[in-house]
């Protein structure tokens, strides 16, 4: 079932004809996403074709909603214009509003908030990568061919840590991955899709990546204690922020002992979330949740050790060793733009006003990809979870 997007989300682009729109429309149509219109009221009734898929663009979210029966917006809108936009979608009654936009003012955001709350508009971000349910649907600018589907939910205030876990267990592979954004007003938090993922019988163990800054990690940790059995691994980022300085979005900043990375991990830790000091180590605890089907060696935290009185082989030959983090020459978001389904198609047709036959991106190949994800996935499902991660009785 995944969580608030799915394979049969009608997904509308706010912005869709600039620069930024445009190229992620096109990433977005290459992984799957059913884009059924763009909004912009000075191109109002022309199409955009981008490859085999050609798009119309109407003039209102309104007049978008009624003629497609859109249900998500995704929107590319400069800062001055995400206050006006974002309200203009919860009064057309879409469910969903991914407000990728960076810099739109605090009181703009409370102010659309407010209004989105009262239209039942539920918003992710704004300034966030958006969500993906790999293999199905993708609303935002998240790199599409990094993972696979599996079982493991991410919600994430960074961008980029969140492309960097997708593609560290890309073998074992998500049901949904969420980037909240990292601004102090944001419309989803973690702990709605911590109560997402615990609803969710498709997520059976779920990875938060937080930051410093603010509270929002520890009262994730009180909800956690008092609503969430499934097993949850965390990780917080800024071990070595200095104090009284905003690291990297605009909510990061810590001031004196309360929103450090050590506070939050204590406090995670205190309702039994395992939490890691990198992103690397945090993959690690998550594979240190699942125990292979089929036996074999199997690696904890602490060190190794071999189950059932020694190694056995699987099904079809030996088990086969994944890589535990991407290789240090190429950060995993440079990886994605290599590829075509979410890099910069470079081979393909540039989308335009006009109508022209164009590649579709979609037949792209993707060089980089290993072959071996058949082989190495080892799938949360049906396998036995280590103590260390299973959830305390309530």
């Amino acid at each position: 079932m995944a969580i608030y997007l799915t394979e049969e989300s009608k997904v509308l682009v706010q912005g869709m004809t600039g620069t930024e729109g445009m190229k992620h429309t096109l990433r977005m149509l290459a992984a799957g996403t059913d884009v059924v219109g763009g909004v912009n009221p000075r191109k109002a009734g022309r199409t955009v074709d981008f490859g085999d898929r050609a798009v119309p663009v109407f003039g209102s979210v309104r007049d978008a909603r009624e003629a497609t029966g859109a249900d998500v917006s995704v929107l590319f809108v400069p800062p001055a214009a995400g206050k006006a936009a974002v309200m203009e979608a919860a009064d057309a009654g879409i469910p969903l509003a991914v407000v990728i936009t960076e810099g739109i003012p605090v009181h703009d955001a409370v102010a659309f908030h407010a209004h989105a709350r009262r239209r039942g508009t539920r918003i992710i971000g704004p300034n966030c990568p958006g969500l993906i349910t790999p293999g199905r649907s993708n609303a935002g600018i998240i790199p599409a061919d990094i993972t696979e589907p599996g079982r493991v939910g991410l919600v994430s205030k960074s961008g980029t840590l969140t492309y960097q876990l997708m593609y560290e267990l890309r073998d074992i592979g998500f049901s949904t991955c969420v980037g909240i954004g990292g601004d102090p007003v944001v419309g989803t938090t973690h702990i709605d899709c911590l109560a997402a993922f615990e609803a969710d019988p498709e997520t059976e163990l779920i990875v938060l990546v937080g930051e410093i800054g603010g509270d929002a990690e520890e009262r994730a940790a009180a909800s956690i204690a008092e609503r969430v059995t499934k097993p949850v691994v965390a990780y917080i980022a800024g071990f070595t922020a200095p104090e009284g300085r905003t690291m990297g979005h605009a909510g990061a900043i810590v001031s004196g002992p309360s929103g450090t990375a050590r506070a939050k991990k204590a406090a995670l830790e205190a309702v039994g979330v395992r939490v890691g000091e990198t992103p690397s180590a945090t993959a690690r605890l998550v594979r240190d949740c699942q125990a292979p089907t089929g036996g074999g060696s199997r690696r904890r935290a602490g060190g190794s050790h071999r189950r059932m009185g020694g190694s056995r082989r699987r099904m079809g030959g030996p088990r086969r060793r994944v890589a535990r983090s991407a290789p240090k020459a190429v950060v995993p978001h440079q990886r994605a733009r290599i590829g075509s389904g979410a890099g910069e198609h470079r081979t393909s047709t540039p989308p335009t006003l006009i109508r022209k036959a164009g590649t579709s991106p979609s037949a792209q190949p993707i060089p980089w990809r290993s072959g071996s994800k058949a082989n190495s996935r080892s799938a949360v499902s049906g396998t036995t979870r280590s103590t260390a991660c299973s959830r305390r009785a309530r």
